[in-house]
């Protein structure tokens, strides 16, 4: 192409085995894992408990996004309030101070929510570059209904492609294939 600003880098090869069962994919996953493969990505069409360990992935880090940000409302939040209720606009209404914290709880609890819960899915949807318009790449059509694919990366000359999509036949894969991918810059 004229003017396009990519380089073409090098192929990257992948093996793809498909399985029916959500056992069959844990035990497939656990068994690439032990051998020393690199495991590229699993694709399932719902939540599969346990897969998480079977890959060893770290723990999210989430979580930490949630408290850190929900805290961070809360606490705009409660000078937000104090600031509207005590200094700039002050109103004595019924007698209350106007520094009155057990006032400001229940909102100050409805906007720690709505941050936390908002940031947590800016940062999940930011984090996996899932960007408006992105199109999705199924490793194969059946993982959206009632398929298991595992993707597993042919990262050097000494890995069998024979010998591991044997082994995936010999545990319940449906089809074992082999997939290049163009890599660039």
């Amino acid at each position: 192409m004229a003017g396009s600003k990519t380089k073409y880098v090098g192929d990257r090869r992948f093996l793809l085995a498909v399985f029916t069962s959500e056992a069959d994919i844990l035990a497939a996953t656990t068994d690439a894992r032990e051998r020393g493969l690199t495991i590229a990505d699993v694709y399932t069409p719902y939540a599969v408990h346990g897969l998480d360990k079977a890959m060893a992935l770290r723990p999210s880090r989430l979580p930490w996004v949630c408290f850190a940000l929900g805290l961070a409302g809360a606490g705009f939040k409660v000078w937000f309030e104090f600031w509207t209720s005590a200094s700039d606009w002050p109103i004595n209404v019924g007698g209350k101070p106007w520094n009155s914290l057990p006032a400001f709880v229940p909102v100050t609890f409805e906007v720690m929510v709505l941050f936390a819960a908002l940031s947590t899915v800016a940062a999940f949807l930011l984090g996996r570059r899932l960007l408006p318009g992105r199109r999705a790449k199924l490793a194969s059509p059946g993982v959206t209904d009632n398929e298991f694919a595992l993707v597993i990366e042919e990262t050097d000359a000494s890995f069998c492609k024979d010998e591991v999509s044997a082994r995936f036949r010999e545990m319940g894969a449906t089809s074992v294939e082999e997939r290049v991918e163009q890599e660039s810059i």
